[in-house]
């Protein structure tokens, strides 16, 4: 890395730990304070050692007696500032955790609200396991100097503190301070532009190997059924090697900048003895001066070291802190209004000439136009392709169209406000999603009104009431992670069950039934279109007896609504929608 570069980074370092500074000024202050008292009585103990050598331990060598006075007010002090340092470490240290702990709680918490604003359409484009490390291990990596930060700051106040008692207690001894701290931070700062490149390659290594790691993980059942569970060890070695090598190379560096950390100290303390003699035998210094400066050369070295270890950090801060920003301003975000709708029961939807096309990729809906009529149900047909999906996710407003409008009783989508569009519809997904939660958790989500009579009425009406009755604890079973324990079809009646939960006035399934039995699906069908479900149903479907059930087909032609019409009226006038059902019903008989 460039010097440029590296001095880049460490002025970016600096305006990261400004920030952390202003957002947390209390807490910094604290343990700044903490620090710097910590610092100020190392050079108050260094000139008490001087002075008991000085004025008690020489003349009780010279009279060859002890003054139990002298004792006692050594013992006194010296009690009085292992007293105060120890309330100066519990200040540095209670402010430097707590700050640390709260900014990174504060910016993961930012990033998790970041993620659940943005669209489908960002989450795509980012690996899970990236995402994962942008909030786990990046936020954590941002926020890694805060801890030794008013350490730090103590330390630099020290330093200035020494220099002065320094020259206030001889000049040539001061000399000896003034060429040492300016040697001790520029060490630090070779030792930050030779780490800067090795930290930010160990911080980006480090979320390959959580992309890769969650990638090989959820789909561990592929690797085991596919027999590639060499290739994939193989494949992680790669990334863990690789982030084995630039951790190896962060250690060796920092395993060889501890010990010149060490030696410095330790040689301003030989340059004090030998210079400090020659003062002391022209009779320029006593002996309490000698004693104090050199022992206050020996405790250097630790305090000094907190400085490099904030130094060595900021590469590391700065690659965390651009990748949680990467998230923080990530673009996209869908903008809500303030709007309700009127009235109750089931809602009417219309599309109107609604276009919609992925990134840069080409139109996947064209001049797309249909009604759902209040508490009737449509069902969406076309070929894989067709736009059907992405229908469904505009009807819930998981994006927005590229043209066109999308309303629920005549109120446009982005008018509503958050609250009332998600209280108005609700979304069935194909593949269904379970929490590692019992059957109550999954279903109620902890929604205000939605206790055990709303859960068992959501539950009877997605035909899910019986094999939860069946279960060792009913509602109180837990399912597993992802609901290992359910077969796919009780998955999706589950789910079905989750959104029937909130009595949403449009409710749209995206193929939310192809699991379950023909015969379930038939009578699931029937109960929502039944007064008790209250709802409007769109309907992504493949079996002709879930089409039959419906009072209105859309049928899709590569984004493009080529018919509407009954089942039976498309069948006559629509040779490619009979061709695409039937193939369907094929497939599934054959």
């Amino acid at each position: 890395m460039s010097s440029r570069a590296s001095r880049d980074v460490l002025g970016r370092g600096l305006r990261v730990l400004g920030h952390a500074i202003r957002t947390e000024p209390r807490l910094f202050t604290v343990g700044a304070i903490g620090s710097s008292l910590f610092g100020l009585l190392i050079i108050a103990n260094s000139y008490v050692v001087g002075w008991v050598v000085g004025h008690v331990v020489e003349p009780a060598f010279a009279s060859r007696r002890v003054d139990a006075a002298d004792l006692a007010l050594v013992a006194a002090t010296f009690l009085g500032i292992s007293g105060l340092r120890v309330a100066s470490i519990f200040g540095r240290r209670l402010g430097a955790g707590f700050m640390q702990f709260r900014l990174q709680a504060r910016y993961r918490s930012a990033v998790t609200r970041r993620y659940l604003s943005l669209p489908p359409a960002w989450h795509q484009r980012h690996a899970t396991g990236t995402l994962l490390s942008n909030a786990n291990s990046d936020v954590e990596a941002t926020w890694v100097p805060i801890a030794p930060l008013p350490f730090a700051v103590g330390t630099i106040v020290m330093l200035i503190a020494a220099l002065v008692s320094l020259f206030v207690t001889d000049w040539v001894l001061g000399l000896v301070g003034a060429t040492l701290f300016p040697a001790l931070f520029g060490l630090n700062l070779v030792y930050s532009r030779r780490m800067s490149p090795r930290q930010i390659r160990a911080q980006q290594t480090r979320a390959k190997v959580s992309a890769v790691a969650h990638e090989s993980f959820d789909g561990a059942l592929v690797v085991k059924t596919m027999g590639r569970e060499a290739d994939e060890s193989r494949r992680f070695r790669v990334f863990v090697d690789e982030l084995r090598d630039s951790l190896v190379a962060v250690g060796r560096l920092r395993g060889l900048f501890d010990p010149l950390m060490d030696s410095l100290p330790s040689l301003g303390t030989l340059a004090v003895l030998l210079l400090g003699a020659w003062r002391l035998r022209n009779g320029a210094i006593e002996v309490a001066d000698l004693v104090s400066v050199a022992f206050l050369f020996t405790v250097l070295a630790f305090p000094v070291r907190a400085i490099g270890w904030v130094v060595a950090e900021l590469p590391r801060s700065v690659a965390g802190w651009d990748r949680v920003q990467a998230v923080l301003g990530a673009e996209g975000e869908l903008a809500y209004g303030e709007g309700t709708l009127p009235g109750a029961g089931p809602a009417e939807l219309r599309f109107d000439r609604v276009c919609y096309r992925y990134a840069e990729g080409p139109q996947v809906l064209q001049d797309v136009s249909f009604t759902v009529p209040a508490g009737r149900t449509v069902a969406l047909v076309g070929a894989t392709g067709s736009g059907k999906s992405t229908i469904a996710s505009l009807a819930v407003r998981l994006v927005d169209p590229e043209s066109g409008t999308v309303g629920v009783d005549g109120v446009k989508l982005p008018d509503l406000s958050l609250a009332a569009l998600a209280g108005a519809t609700a979304l069935v997904p194909q593949v269904p999603f379970v929490f590692d939660d019992t059957i109550r958790g999954n279903i109620a989500l902890d929604r205000p009104g939605i206790d055990d009579g709303a859960v068992r009425a959501a539950l009877a009406l997605a035909q899910a009431d019986r094999f939860v009755d069946g279960l060792p604890d009913g509602l109180d079973t837990a399912v597993g992670e992802r609901g290992t324990s359910l077969s796919g079809g009780q998955r999706q009646r589950l789910t079905l069950a989750r959104a029937l939960a909130g009595r949403p006035r449009l409710l749209v399934l995206d193929d939310a039934t192809s699991a379950v039995d023909p015969r379930v699906e038939a009578a699931i069908l029937g109960a929502l279109r039944g007064a008790d479900a209250g709802a409007s149903v769109l309907v992504v479907a493949y079996r002709r007896a879930t089409i039959a059930l419906a009072d209105e087909v859309v049928y899709l032609e590569r984004g493009r609504v080529a018919a509407t019409g009954t089942h039976t009226e498309l069948m006559a006038t629509q040779p490619g929608y009979r061709d695409l059902v039937t193939a369907y019903e094929k497939a599934e008989h054959g």
